[in-house]
């Protein structure tokens, strides 16, 4: 999607309107400056402010996404490629996420091994070094706890059994065996345990 021909779509129908952005970020119940960010293309709106925002202008969604009107003869074309978009979109954000998560794993670990290291070489034996290695065990898996909730909501884990791609709860996530990114999950489709793979695109 292209967020400045949507903000510039914004502008126009809002002027038409003959509404400041201070009226119309009223009316949606948003900032002065959040509907100057959408116009300026630094954003578009969320998914719960879009409806309105359609109404109050008197666009479709389709026009509202595409940046511009839609006669009807073009509605289906426009459809299709909207939905592309948006599916590009949700991919390129799945795979930031994705490296975010790795990101945190990768520095987490490096963290973990370097804090013990550390407390082996710079604390004697004995209760104080006990204590420091378990508050360095705790602060890692803190990091580890928010990685495994990047994990969980992007993509799917595909059945090695029948193929389905399943979307475990976190909890089921977190309590699952695992090799990695691969976790023992129980498959809704065909009832099985088995390990499933994680795949970016459901």
């Amino acid at each position: 999607m292209d967020y400045n021909k949507i903000g510039t779509f914004i502008m126009t129908e809002r002027k038409s309107k003959k509404m400041t952005q201070a009226k119309l970020a009223e009316k949606l119940f948003v900032s002065e400056k959040t509907v100057s960010k959408w116009e300026n293309g630094n954003g578009i709106p969320d998914t719960n402010t879009l409806p309105k925002l359609c109404e109050v202008l008197g666009v479709s969604l389709n026009e509202l996404l595409s940046g511009e009107k839609i006669i009807m003869e073009s509605n289906n074309q426009k459809n299709e490629q909207l939905l592309f978009d948006m599916a590009k979109e949700l991919e390129h954000k799945n795979k930031i996420i994705w490296r975010s998560m790795w990101v945190i794993m990768i520095v987490s670990m490096i963290s973990l091994f370097s804090g013990l290291l550390l407390t082996a070489f710079l604390i004697p034996e004995g209760v104080w070094q006990v204590l420091t290695i378990l508050g360095i065990c705790i602060v890692f898996l803190i990091p580890c706890f928010y990685a495994l909730k990047l994990e969980v909501s992007v993509g799917a884990y595909k059945c090695n059994k029948c193929g389905n791609e399943i979307t475990p709860t976190y909890s089921e996530a977190l309590w699952a065996m695992h090799r990695g990114t691969t976790r023992y999950l129980k498959c809704p489709n065909c009832n099985k345990r088995t390990w499933c793979k994680k795949v970016l695109k459901k």
